[in-house]
Parts: C-alpha cells; structure tokens; sequence
C-alpha cells in the first residue's frame, strides 16, 4: 500500500516505514504528523484518485528530528560588466517516518507514539542547547601580540 501526499509544494510517494526530508514543519522530535492532502492512494490491485484531494484519507508520520540541507552557492555574472553577485542558502527541513496509510476518515492507532530512542536524542540536543558557554572566547585565550614598529620613511637614493 503506498500514497502520493503533497506537502510543502512538493508531492512524495510513501508507504509504511518510509522516511523522508521534506520542507520545514513545525513540531519537535517524537510529534506526530498528519497530511490531509493525500492525492492518490494504492491499495494492492485498487488506485483511489483524488480530484484534487481523496476525502477522508490521511497520512500518518513521526517528526525524526529537524535538520538544514546541504550548503548551495548562488553565483550570478555578468561577463565583461564587472557584475558578480555571491549568495549561500541552506534550506530548512524535516525528516519524517511514515507510520500509516488510513483511507475512509479512519482515526490513527493509538500505539504509533514517539519511540524512547527519539525521546532520549531530543532531550540530549536540548541538554547540549541549554549547557552554559564558556565565558572566556577565543580572542581572550590566544596571546596577544605586541604592537608593531614605526617604520621609518624611505629616502630616496642620489
């Protein structure tokens, strides 16, 4: 059994137990999801098509844990213009596991919570978050160099 839900302006094929990256949701670690915007579902030999969306179908997902994707350089140039333009972006995203399909306005399982091991990571991320940073920073703990010497002017030679 397998989906196709449209989330983020993006449409992702899905079945039980898969995990995907898709734009930023809100929620922490362990949150379940739901997406109501299920296009299609396949159920072994019967495709049910929605027109746009399937009434009463939902796909059930857990929040694994937020992370940003990849670094992208934005470079523009204009040739023989002296027009160059720099510019990075890392895109927001979560990574999901789907838990169920349900078609037919049926409610999720109550035995799809987060697991321990989610719940263990988040808190350890948020412990690491709340550790106090050391008061002393770099520029205070690299040696400080004397000031330099006044150079004399140079004299021309006759």
């Amino acid at each position: 059994m397998y989906a196709v839900i449209k989330t983020g302006g993006k449409q992702y094929r899905v079945a039980a137990n898969d995990k995907i990256l898709i734009e930023k949701l809100e929620g922490a670690a362990g949150d379940r999801v739901n997406f109501t915007e299920v296009l299609m579902v396949s159920n072994g030999g019967t495709v049910d098509i929605g027109a746009p969306f399937l009434a009463g179908a939902t796909v059930v997902g857990e929040i694994e844990k937020q992370a940003r994707g990849p670094h992208i350089i934005i470079f523009k140039k204009r040739r023989r213009k002296h027009y160059r333009r720099r510019n990075g972006h890392r895109q927001d995203l979560t990574s999901v596991t789907i838990t169920e399909i349900l078609t037919g306005g049926a409610k999720p399982s109550a035995n799809a919570k987060a697991k321990p091991e989610a719940k263990v990571e988040a808190k350890l991320d948020a412990a690491v978050a709340a550790a106090p940073v050391a008061e002393a920073t770099a520029a205070e703990t690299k040696p400080k160099k004397a000031p330099a010497k006044p150079r004399k002017p140079k004299t021309e030679k006759e």
